[in-house]
């Protein structure tokens, strides 16, 4: 039975997609079938040629449709939430699935209970079949108890406090409109930054470890590469949020506790792995922090976003990625 605020309250998910395939079928289906079932979901489109967007309009989803080469993670969102006409924002990626029918009724729980929590986000477990090392990494970024977080946690944890993902958050509609939407065009971390201007302006980010989605990846030795070059280059292009950035440590910790499951579970052979994964990420953020310095045609071909990049560049009027 829901409480009167869960049913008044109504909640526009977006959800972003790019040739999701059959599996946005059952993601969607999830969707519907929650205890606090969605005011409304947008598919926002980058022209997928799978049939994407006729999977989302069958089941009922609102579709709207973008260029690939106008997407970038920030402003994309921004235009599904400019049709969006619920209180709350949810935001899912299309490779994520609700682990149950709670999901949504959990993740909006702290932004009706407490007036201070603007900004939630679930918790990832692996999907079945992930590799170690990712079942690891997802693990330590999302474990098991529910916290919030605001500036006074910045001392001791640093930007893990600002630390939020849009593979499955939620956010106060009048908030998001008051921190002026996601940055864009942006290559990276429109979560992370949106979650530091919310706790930098007095506010908590609540992670619901009760709210849980099964999303992972199975990236190479060089997406990773690319993946924390382009982080790199949105860390330097927001040199705001550098003074309570601690990277270095934050990777390092992580590093640790797979070495040491690792060695516990004797699977002695992905030390390696785990050794040049560690080093590519740490080059790529590396690398990307100092972006400036290098070629045009190096930055597109090192970045997972060429053609964001290509936006950028034309969003800020004809000011190149090297300046």
């Amino acid at each position: 039975m829901l409480t009167n605020s869960y049913s008044a309250c109504r909640v526009s998910v977006i959800i972003p997609t790019l040739n999701a395939g059959p599996d946005l079928h059952e993601l969607l289906k999830r969707l519907k079938q929650q205890s606090v079932p969605p005011y409304e979901i947008i598919v926002i489109d980058s022209c997928s040629n799978d049939g994407t967007a006729e999977i989302a309009q069958a089941a009922g989803a609102q579709v709207i449709s973008v260029q690939r080469s106008e997407f970038d993670h920030g402003g994309t969102r921004n235009v599904a939430a400019r049709q969006a006409t619920g209180d709350i924002l949810m935001f899912m990626t299309q490779d994520a699935l609700p682990r149950d029918d709670k999901l949504i009724e959990e993740l909006i729980k702290p932004l009706l209970l407490n007036e201070k929590a603007v900004y939630a986000y679930a918790r990832q477990l692996a999907k079945p079949g992930a590799n170690i090392l990712e079942r690891l990494a997802r693990e330590h970024n999302y474990p098991a108890e529910s916290q919030f977080k605001s500036y006074a946690d910045i001392e001791r944890i640093g930007i893990k406090t600002f630390f939020c993902s849009n593979v499955c958050s939620a956010i106060r509609r009048e908030v998001f409109e008051a921190m002026g939407r996601f940055q864009e065009p942006v290559i990276f971390n429109e979560d992370l930054f949106m979650a530091a201007k919310c706790v930098l302006s007095g506010y908590q980010i609540a992670y619901c470890a009760e709210a849980v989605v099964y999303h992972s990846h199975d990236y190479s030795i060089t997406e990773q590469f690319k993946r924390y070059f382009d982080n790199g280059i949105s860390m330097r292009c927001n040199t705001w949020i550098t003074p309570y950035s601690a990277v270095g440590k934050a990777g390092s910790n992580l590093v640790k506790l797979q070495l040491k499951q690792l060695h516990e579970s004797r699977q002695w052979q992905l030390i390696p792995k785990l050794a040049v994964e560690s080093a590519a990420k740490l080059i790529g953020y590396k690398l990307g922090m100092n972006y400036r310095f290098l070629p045009s045609f190096l930055t597109r071909k090192l970045s997972m976003h060429r053609l964001i990049l290509t936006h950028i560049e034309k969003q800020t009027s004809g000011v190149t990625m090297n300046q």
